[in-house]
């Protein structure tokens, strides 16, 4: 196991950082696009049976060289490694809602075994990072189990001390937010967030617990929640009953489990840290109802020298 905490004053020179330094995400390489794909059909069930001539991808609006592809629910010795990541508020607001985010994220956890670790941030005014392997997942259970709510709501400092520590995880990055939004004390804008979410291979899922705030404040969060997770193409979950977070802990399981993975080398091989907007769509006539959820995009390599002039 291994445990940081992190200061505002790092906090700060992360944020100054963000702008200039060159976007990592969404590479396993320096060719290869890879992205993870969700596909239901119109009564919100998991179409798993698709193989890769189903599938096209489009960048920029045009067509690419399917090169990489694992069917859903392909066995764990055919899926890259696993990396999960929670997004854990333990901030006075959640007071209310912590033993049953709590028990949520444990057994999400425990039904994972074929993760390779667990990057646990834990946050309230301040901002706690520790990683565990499956060999430690006694102490991940102990850690979240002896947090106690207090303080204020530093979500999206959280959100870039994750991002920024799990950089250098190659494989499948799957990052879960238990959280009631409403930041009141990060260093980091909502806007900086949303760019570093699109900026990194990592699905987000959002557990968002609203309930006990007004009518305005709950639908602002609800829209800034939903767009974080839908921007990784992942989805986001707003219970107000422990069966609504079964539902959720199981539809994120499911979720997780039966996507699809596919690869590319883009055509544009141009290095010059733009966006790149990408879509998946289905060849089949008879799954043009189905819903796809992934990425929507990625940041292509920026050269050396365009780093450089970003810099201030």
């Amino acid at each position: 196991m291994t445990t940081r905490f992190v200061t505002a004053a790092a906090l700060s020179l992360w944020a100054l950082a963000v702008p200039c330094r060159a976007q990592p995400a969404f590479r396993s390489g320096v060719d290869t696009v890879r992205l993870g794909v969700a596909v239901v059909d119109k009564a919100g069930q998991a179409v798993a049976t698709l193989d890769r001539a189903d599938f096209s991808i489009l960048e920029d609006g045009r067509p690419q060289d399917l090169q990489l592809f694992t069917p859903a629910g392909a066995a764990d010795t055919e899926r890259p490694p696993l990396h999960i990541g929670l997004l854990f508020d333990t901030s006075g607001s959640m007071s209310a809602d912590l033993s049953m985010a709590r028990t949520a994220a444990v057994r999400f956890c425990n039904m994972l075994p074929r993760a390779e670790d667990i990057t646990l941030v834990d946050f309230d005014t301040e901002v706690r990072v520790a990683r565990f392997g499956q060999a430690d997942f006694p102490r991940f259970v102990e850690r979240l189990r002896n947090r106690k709510p207090d303080g204020w709501t530093a979500l999206y400092d959280a959100l870039g001390v994750y991002l920024d520590g799990t950089s250098f995880q190659a494989g499948e990055k799957v990052l879960v937010a238990f959280t009631d939004g409403g930041d009141t004390r990060s260093v980091m804008s909502y806007s900086d967030a949303l760019t570093a979410l699109k900026a990194a291979d990592v699905t987000v899922y959002v557990v968002g617990f609203l309930e006990n705030q007004g009518a305005r404040e709950k639908l602002e969060q609800r829209m800034r929640l939903q767009a974080l997770a839908e921007a990784t193409g992942g989805l986001a979950f707003f219970p107000g009953t422990k069966k609504d977070i079964d539902v959720a802990y199981e539809q994120v399981l499911a979720d997780v489990n039966g996507r699809y993975l596919l690869g590319y080398v883009s055509s544009n091989q141009a290095n010059d840290g733009r966006w790149r907007k990408l879509e998946v769509r289905l060849n089949r006539t008879d799954l043009k109802a189905a819903k796809i959820r992934s990425r929507k995009g990625y940041f292509a390599v920026l050269r050396p020298e365009e780093a450089q002039a970003a810099r201030p």
